[in-house]
């Protein structure tokens, strides 16, 4: 299986956020056939059509180039009222733009949604789901990811905590046979 670079999306964009920590400790489990890249939201105006002229802001533009150059796409959230936050929400509709142009269409993806709670951030994962339905992306469907206790999740040192590595890991490979699995349609799309 070749390497295939995944642009990991975080949802909240505090600094030491659970939803960075678990991100990045999936990042860190060196996934065979996933080079990891991380891009960061933090910076996106707000989508507005006023500003998508024949030079859009150099965010959004920096933005759609790193995705377009990516095999695939993990969205990492948390849950913020039982739905994804208005961060993730805004970079998927600025991804989505010009119109005819996302650089989503194609793209296979993961969704991974956090919680401090037991449920996991459910209602995010499937709202972000719902989001991202409308473009040809791929979504891994099974298994399913669901980060209960997330804060729990993650050591201090950043790793992930010894009850999360085997289900993680088996998560990560489904995901890199996924990319690996539609890696010609996302270059076609």
């Amino acid at each position: 299986m070749a390497n295939r670079t995944v642009a990991v999306i975080v949802g909240s964009l505090a600094k030491n956020s659970v939803s960075g920590r678990v991100a990045n400790a999936l990042m860190s489990m060196q996934t065979k056939g996933i080079d990891w890249q991380r891009v960061d939201i933090a910076a996106l105006p707000l989508y507005n059509y006023d500003l998508e002229t024949a030079t859009p802001p150099q965010a959004w533009t920096d933005f759609r180039d790193a995705i377009r150059a990516a095999d695939g796409v993990l969205f990492v959230t948390p849950e913020y009222n039982r739905g994804p936050p208005g961060a993730m929400k805004n970079a998927i509709d600025v991804g989505s733009r010009p119109w005819g142009k996302a650089v989503w269409n194609g793209k296979p993806a993961g969704v991974v949604s956090t919680s401090p709670s037991n449920l996991g951030g459910y209602g995010a994962n499937h709202i972000l789901r719902q989001n991202i339905s409308y473009f040809t992306m791929p979504v891994l469907l099974q298994p399913e990811m669901y980060v209960g206790g997330a804060d729990k999740a993650v050591g201090a040192d950043g790793e992930p905590a010894e009850h999360v590595r085997e289900y993680w890991g088996k998560y990560l490979q489904a995901l890199a046979e996924w990319v690996e699995r539609h890696a010609a349609y996302a270059k076609a799309a």
